[in-house]
């Protein structure tokens, strides 16, 4: 019998639903939450439910390949992408997936990445204590076959510098970033959708970058 999963895990993912969902950053049914748990497993939102809406029915288990507990429950069709971090980041505790406007819109009009530079809000992100400092956030071809974009991310990883930037778009879909819990990972998904906000408004105002 499966081990239950703790209710803090579940509460953590209900309570950044409700807040990624305020901010309009998961309509209708989109965007994903986990976190690790002990034992090579993951708690992760099960498919097909409104993020403002989650309970404990809406989260399930999967192992750290990303096959369910449960096998009459159908995670996020994204499972592979969370599993796919926690098996690189050991440090990784939890990991959200939010379509935000900003971030579709710049995905959509990127290259390979979008460089972020001079915000203080990079001071979210580990390793850069201060907002003299830029980072290229990258950006990933969207596929519907989740082992070949994780196989595409994972070979991004392997030519950055480290550390590694806890984040990366999809490109016309979404971002993903992670934490050592799941505070941390919504610290960083707010910075960065701040920048990437910032970033969006240049462009419709004409701004130099």
């Amino acid at each position: 019998m499966a081990q239950p999963i703790p209710e803090a895990a579940i509460q953590a993912i209900v309570e950044a639903g409700r807040r990624m969902a305020e901010r309009n950053w998961v309509p209708a049914t989109a965007g994903n939450l986990s976190v690790r748990l002990p034992g090579n497993r993951v708690a992760i939102t099960r498919s097909g439910f409104h993020k403002a809406h989650l309970d404990a029915g809406a989260v399930m288990a999967v192992d750290l390949g990303g096959a369910p507990e449960n096998p009459a429950l159908r995670p996020s069709a994204e499972t592979g992408l969370h599993c796919g971090t926690y098996r690189a980041f050991p440090e990784a505790g939890a990991v959200v997936h939010g379509h935000s406007i900003a971030n579709t819109v710049l995905s959509r009009r990127a290259g390979d990445s979008i460089r972020l530079e001079g915000y203080e809000l990079l001071k979210a992100f580990p390793g850069l204590p201060t907002h003299d400092a830029a980072v290229e956030l990258p950006v990933l071809d969207n596929d519907q076959d989740i082992a070949r974009l994780q196989r595409a991310v994972e070979a991004r990883w392997a030519r950055m510098a480290a550390p590694i930037l806890p984040g990366y778009l999809i490109r016309g879909h979404g971002v993903y970033v992670w934490g050592p819990d799941m505070d941390a990972a919504l610290a960083r998904l707010e910075g960065l959708e701040f920048m990437l906000a910032c970033e969006m408004a240049s462009l419709s105002i004409g701004a130099a970058p």
